[in-house]
C-alpha cells in the first residue's frame, strides 16, 4: 500500500491540496478528467478531482492491514476536512471505559440538545481524528452539542463489540445529559457509513426495548444489509473511493461469521419491525454502492408510519461528511442534513413542552 503519505510530511500534503482547490472552478474540472456520469446523474468536478488524488495515493483498504488502513485515513483527513470550526472540545470517557469526545458550539447554553454521532469506517478504520471537522461541522450548524464516540474496532473487536458500545454511549448520554450540558429529552444519534449503521441499530434496538429513544436520527449514506449485493454495489463499486472490495475487507473483519450478516444488530434494513424508530433524515449520495440498501430503509421506515425525509445527494460519493474542505458541494449537502437535524431538535422540543 505504497503512497505518496509515505514519504511526504501530511502539512505539505494539505498546503498543497489547499493550494489545488484555490484554483478556479473550470481548471479543477479539467484536472479532474472526463465527466463521470450514470442513471441521468453527473458527478460533481471537485469529487472527479477527489479520485484521481485517491487514485494517485493509492489509498484502497483491501491491500491494506487494519493498522495500515487507519493510519492512512488518519494522515489523509486534514487534506479534506478544511478549515477548523471554533468549538469548545472536551475528552471525556463514557460509560465508564469508552473514550468520547464533546463539541460545544461557542456561546451555547445549557440545557442543549445533543446529537451522540458515531464515525464511519467500516468498523475497522476511522476515529475521533478523522471525523473532528464533520462533528465540529454539524455541532456549529445544528446548534447542539455532539458527543463523537470512539467505539471499538474490529478485526481486535468484532461484532457485536461495536453495538455494545454505541448503545452504552447512548445510554450514558441519556442519563448524563445535564452533565454534558444537555437536556435528556433531546437526544438524538447519528453516524455515517458504519457510524450510520449504529445509529440505525441503536435507535432500533432501544425502540425494542421499551427504554429511553433517541429522538432523532440523522444518517449517513449508512450500511444497512451486508448480507445482500443491492444493484448500485455492483454498479458503483469500483472507482468511486468505497470500492467492493474494501466493503468485502470491512465486512470481513467486522462479520467474521456470515450468519451475523443477516442479524438486525447489523443487517437493520432486514428487522421485521422497525416500529418506534425516532424521526429521521437519511442522505444518501449518487455514485455510492450502499446507496440502494439505504434508500430502502427509507421505504421499510415509512411502512411503520415513521417520519423520514430522505435525501439523495446525486452528484456527490460516499464519505462526502468527511470531505468539507473539498470544494462547495459536500458542505452544501452536510448543511443541509444540519438544518433537517436542527428542526428534528426543534420538533422534539415542542413535543416536550406540550406534555409538561
Amino acid at each position: 500500500m505504497a503512497s505518496l503519505l509515505d514519504r511526504i510530511p501530511p502539512s505539505w500534503l494539505v498546503v498543497a491540496v489547499r493550494s489545488l482547490l484555490a484554483l478556479p472552478k473550470p481548471v479543477r474540472a479539467l484536472l479532474g478528467g472526463s465527466p463521470i456520469r450514470g442513471e441521468g446523474q453527473t458527478l460533481d468536478s471537485d469529487m472527479r478531482l477527489l479520485l484521481r488524488l485517491v487514485e494517485l495515493e493509492n489509498l484502497s483498504m483491501s491491500g491494506a492491514t487494519p493498522e495500515q488502513g487507519r493510519a492512512v485515513l488518519d494522515a489523509s483527513a486534514p487534506m479534506t476536512s478544511g478549515p477548523t470550526i471554533p468549538s469548545q472540545v472536551r475528552e471525556l470517557m463514557v460509560a465508564g471505559s469508552i473514550p468520547a469526545r464533546l463539541y460545544t458550539p461557542v456561546g451555547l447554553a445549557d440545557g442543549s440538545p445533543l446529537l451522540v454521532f458515531f464515525h464511519g469506517g467500516g468498523w475497522v478504520i476511522g476515529s475521533l481524528n478523522t471525523h473532528d471537522s464533520t462533528c465540529r461541522f454539524l455541532a456549529e450548524n445544528a446548534g447542539a452539542r455532539v458527543l463523537s464516540v470512539d467505539y471499538r474496532l474490529a478485526p481486535e473487536h468484532p461484532f457485536p463489540a461495536a453495538v455494545d458500545d454505541a448503545l452504552a454511549a447512548f445510554d450514558h448520554a441519556v442519563a448524563h445529559a445535564e452533565e454534558l450540558g444537555a437536556d435528556p429529552a433531546l437526544v438524538a444519534v447519528g453516524g455515517d457509513s458504519a457510524g450510520g449503521n449504529l445509529a440505525a441499530v441503536v435507535s432500533h434496538q432501544r425502540a425494542r426495548s421499551g427504554g429511553p429513544v433517541p429522538v432523532f436520527a440523522l444518517l449517513f449514506y449508512p450500511a444497512l444489509d451486508p448480507s445482500t449485493r443491492h444493484p448500485t454495489r455492483e454498479r458503483y463499486g469500483e472507482g468511486l473511493f468505497l470500492t467492493d472490495a474494501d466493503m468485502t475487507w470491512f465486512e470481513g473483519h467486522y462479520l467474521p461469521d456470515p450468519a451475523d450478516r443477516t442479524d438486525p444488530r447489523v443487517a437493520v434494513l432486514l428487522a421485521e419491525d422497525l416500529s418506534g424508530f425516532p424521526p429521521t433524515y437519511l442522505a444518501t449520495a449518487g455514485f455510492d454502492p450502499l446507496r440502494d440498501e439505504g434508500e430502502e430503509f427509507a421505504a421499510r421506515l415509512r411502512e411503520f408510519g415513521v417520519p423520514v425525509a430522505l435525501r439523495r445527494q446525486p452528484d456527490l460519493i460516499h464519505g462526502f461528511v468527511t470531505f468539507l474542505g473539498f470544494g462547495n458541494r459536500p458542505r452544501e449537502a452536510t448543511a443541509e442534513a444540519a438544518g433537517a437535524l436542527r428542526a428534528g431538535f426543534a420538533m422534539a422540543a415542542t413535543k416536550k413542552t406540550k406534555k409538561t
